[in-house]
């Protein structure tokens, strides 16, 4: 907001003004008593994106103040509302009572909700602030979800696609970066991909956080983590007690996947519609809890390396698939537990109600069962569970006296605290109860006094306790009887006494009295729990890991999934092996196994058959039998004897990113160059028809040679279709490729898919007969079946594999004996302004850069 002259405003304008220019990049929400007012630009900005009447507000000034505003009570629906489209969100309350204020009410602002702070989001969603440190030879990545306390810190090498492919896993809302940024093209990166960037050099944070990032190795991950924290304190300016120590993610300790390979593989949601339904994890979450489902998300995004920690599942869902009973009552007992999480970080944060206290209660209420049961269970890795589990008896049995069990909502309201908890409370409570008794009473003296049998005493906010008669009845009341006429309405009459005005300030006083005790006690209440934070979070990661396993077991069992057997040797052999998916979604067609063998022998499955017919099926079930491997579930097959995956590379289907400008092929050749770089022999890599994207030849020559390389230079089990039926001569020169294809039948020029993976390659492309399915005109058909056939005739093998010697990699290397090409062409490079240059300019440069190689 552009600088504006305090002096011609009112008072309570000149306060606005002052803390509006604190927060010019969020929208301050400016309580007057049952309303958040928002002004100026703020005021245009909220009426268009809440779609509220704009209105305008005399303040001082000649012309009036543009002005809209939204009830407090239902300010959090608006709050959401800005926080989806990526707007902040300044609350300034009164901070002090109207009653005692002299002059203007103080205010100041309590809160500011970001995209990256916001805690109110649905039970699996998962809301991450990061923050992004860069030195000289690494990026910094610390991230934490607010609702839930979790904090995370991961070290990447200085490779803008590793940090990029990172932040594109992690998702996170919100990004702080510092205030100078050397990398101003990261910079615009993330707000091309819509996610907020704030801004944040400050590093200091108070002592009593120091334990939160004591075991980061570097002092680079300390100032990264410091300068989240700070932002939060800054922001926030709560305690944030439920923040837990940070936990270092190391590569080597999880299953790498690229942010594309959890797009393709649709891990979280699916690709064509960004849904829940239809993906990985809406297959396999069968949690009870919130806590569950988010635990079971964060594994299926980052498997398991350890065999011993996998095997460990394995062991306790066989349990649990045997002792169907004593796993009913465990989700039996799961069904009671509520978000602990983020009732723990409610709690921390100061703004929890009655009903999160109630919620808690019940939780704490099952613990001593729950353990009982997993004892049951008889395993080490569930009695390690059970001996965790602390089930919090003391604060218990202070919620159990204490609360009631369907209270209000709103903490200032009463009707909090049981009866018996609290002396004094009990004493007020009494005493408004005894003047009701009265009232009651005094209804039915006053009907025989007067002989008005429709008598009756009320109350409203504005007349207080009065005596109403109907309209039809008032010609008999007498002066005798004391009333004072004080509201007439169509069908009665109200009036009152001196004697129940009496009573009235006596009931009046108790109730206030009773709600403010009641707000008090409920303060100290919500301030014993938070001595037990951690705890209750230990708790809650407990039942978390409970809920999931239990839900892998019963994934195990209505999925017909086979226990499988982890191998030192790099072996794959999986029988039957099942897109769980897409077998769970078939509805009128049975889902056709297949067996997936690629063993010393065998590094790479060449794939042919004709479009629709199953391959990149077959390949994504391969990916997804690793994955719930890696998890600790059982895997679709009937049989499945698998290594431990390091990474999972992927390029599965054709992808442009308008965004960025890059072309399909752009994207395949990133996405092969991504494994090409990074995979291992304990790799697995999946590519679906590298190639598509470019010329004929030009497509089949680096498909080869993407093959080759793999073969001789890395190692990794692959699966790799094509189209280009050429390919599968490699077979004859490269010992460890074995060619397969998924078969088809040809009735009478209708093609029928039989989805079954046989040995050798195809024996034809089936395209025109696919084209056919697609009703292209028959004419059309007919015609492509002509040039088709004399293309065939024309045919000479294209590329002459046994003149070729295929493994010459290194002879291609740089050749650093011609520095001075080196030089001349970094130049060339240096000397771009990427932003000015035109595609034809582009074109030229690369011939140029070609020219001199």
């Amino acid at each position: 907001m552009d600088a504006i002259d305090k002096s011609q405003y009112t008072p309570m304008m000149r306060q606005y003004l002052t803390i509006k220019e604190d927060y010019n990049d969020a929208i301050v929400f400016f309580r007057l008593g049952d309303f958040y007012e928002m002004f100026f630009t703020d005021a245009y900005l909220a009426s268009r994106e809440l779609e509220i009447q704009l209105t305008g507000r005399d303040a001082g000034a000649k012309e009036r103040v543009p002005m809209c505003g939204v009830p407090h009570h239902a300010a959090d629906a608006y709050i959401e509302r800005l926080i989806q489209k990526g707007y902040k969100v300044a609350i300034c309350e009164q901070v002090e009572d109207p009653a005692t204020a002299k002059g203007i009410v103080k205010r100041d602002v309590v809160r500011l909700i970001t995209p990256g702070t916001y805690m109110e989001g649905t039970s699996d969603d998962i809301n991450y602030l990061a923050s992004i440190g860069i030195n000289p030879k690494n990026y910094t990545i610390s991230y934490l979800d607010l609702s839930t306390g979790d904090t995370y810190s991961i070290l990447l090498p200085k490779d803008l696609n590793i940090l990029i492919n990172e932040l594109l896993q992690i998702q996170p809302k919100e990004i702080i970066i510092a205030n100078t940024i050397d990398e101003s093209h990261l910079e615009q990166y993330i707000k091309s991909e819509g996610v907020l960037v704030s801004y944040n050099s400050d590093i200091d944070v108070p002592s009593v956080f120091d334990h939160l990032y004591q075991t980061l190795p570097s002092k680079e991950e300390k100032k990264t983590f410091k300068r989240l924290l700070n932002y939060i304190i800054k922001t926030q300016k709560r305690e944030l007690m439920h923040l837990k120590d940070v936990t270092i993610l190391e590569a080597s300790s999880y299953l790498r996947m690229d942010s594309n390979t959890v797009k393709n593989l649709e891990i979280t949601e699916t690709m064509r519609s960004n849904n829940r339904i239809g993906s990985l994890f809406w297959l396999m979450d069968h949690c009870e809890t919130a806590m569950g489902s988010r635990y079971l998300k964060k594994q299926l995004l980052r498997p398991l390396v350890n065999k011993n920690t996998i095997i460990t599942r394995y062991d306790t869902i066989d349990v649990l698939n045997n002792e169907f009973i004593v796993k009913q009552e465990l989700r039996d007992l799961l069904k009671n537990v509520y978000d602990l999480e983020r009732i723990v970080g409610r709690i921390s944060y100061g703004n929890t109600n009655a009903k999160d206290m109630v919620q808690l209660r019940r939780s704490l209420s099952i613990l001593p069962e729950l353990k009982e049961k997993l004892l049951a269970l008889k395993t080490p890795h569930t009695t390690f569970l059970a001996d965790t589990i602390d089930p919090l008896r003391p604060l218990y049995d202070v919620l159990e006296r204490a609360i009631e069990d369907d209270p209000p909502l709103t903490i200032k309201e009463g009707g909090i605290i049981k009866e018996g908890y609290n002396a004094d409370l009990d004493a007020i409570k009494n005493s408004a109860l005894n003047v009701k008794e009265w009232l009651h009473e005094l209804a039915e003296q006053e009907r025989e006094k007067t002989g008005i049998k429709k008598l009756k005493i009320g109350y409203n906010r504005v007349f207080g306790y009065y005596i109403e008669i109907p309209k039809g009845q008032v010609a008999n009341v007498k002066d005798e009887f004391g009333y004072t006429r004080k509201q007439t309405l169509t069908n009665s009459e109200r009036y009152i006494t001196e004697e129940l005005k009496q009573k009235e300030t006596i009931i009046l006083s108790s109730e206030e009295k009773s709600i403010q005790l009641e707000y008090e006690l409920f303060i100290e209440l919500r301030d014993q729990a938070r001595g037990y934070i951690h705890t209750i979070q230990q708790n809650a990661n407990i039942l978390s890991e409970v809920d999931m396993l239990i839900s892998l077991s019963i994934s195990s069992e209505e999925l017909n999934l086979v226990r499988p057997v982890l191998n030192d040797d790099n072996t794959i052999e999986i029988t039957d092996s099942r897109h769980p998916i897409v077998e769970k979604v078939l509805t009128d067609d049975v889902f056709v196994p297949n067996d997936i063998v690629l063993n010393k022998h065998t590094d790479i499955l060449l794939i042919t058959g004709p479009n629709m017919s199953g391959k990149s099926t077959y390949m994504r079930q391969m990916a997804i039998t690793a994955i719930l491997a890696q998890i600790g579930s059982f895997v679709p097959a009937k049989e499945a004897h698998i290594p431990v995956f390091d990474a999972i590379y992927t390029r599965i289907g054709a992808a442009d990113d308008l965004v960025s400008g890059k072309s399909t092929f752009m994207v395949e050749m990133l996405d092969a160059n991504n494994a090409i770089q990074h995979a291992t022999t304990n790799s697995l890599i999946l590519f679906d028809e590298i190639g598509r994207g470019t010329a004929t030849y030009d497509g089949m020559a680096l498909a080869q040679a993407i093959i080759e390389y793999i073969h001789e230079k890395i190692g990794a089990k692959t699966l790799f279709s094509t189209h280009y039926h050429e390919l599968t001569d490699l077979d004859k020169s490269l010992s460890k490729l074995r060619n397969v294809h998924v078969s088809a039948k040809d009735q009478n020029g209708t093609i029928l898919f039989l989805h079954k993976v046989k040995e050798g390659p195809t024996d034809k492309s089936y395209g025109i007969n696919v084209a056919s399915l697609a009703n292209l005109p028959q004419g059309l058909i007919e015609r492509s079946k002509m040039i088709l056939n004399n293309l065939e005739e024309q045919h000479d093998q294209l590329i002459d594999h046994s003149s070729i010697n295929l493994f010459n990699f290194d002879d291609f290397e740089t050749d650093n004996s011609e520095p001075e090409i080196k030089d001349e062409i970094i130049q060339l490079l240096e000397d771009i302004d990427i932003d000015e240059l035109t595609p034809l300019e582009a074109l030229n440069l690369l011939h140029k850069i070609i020219q001199k190689l």
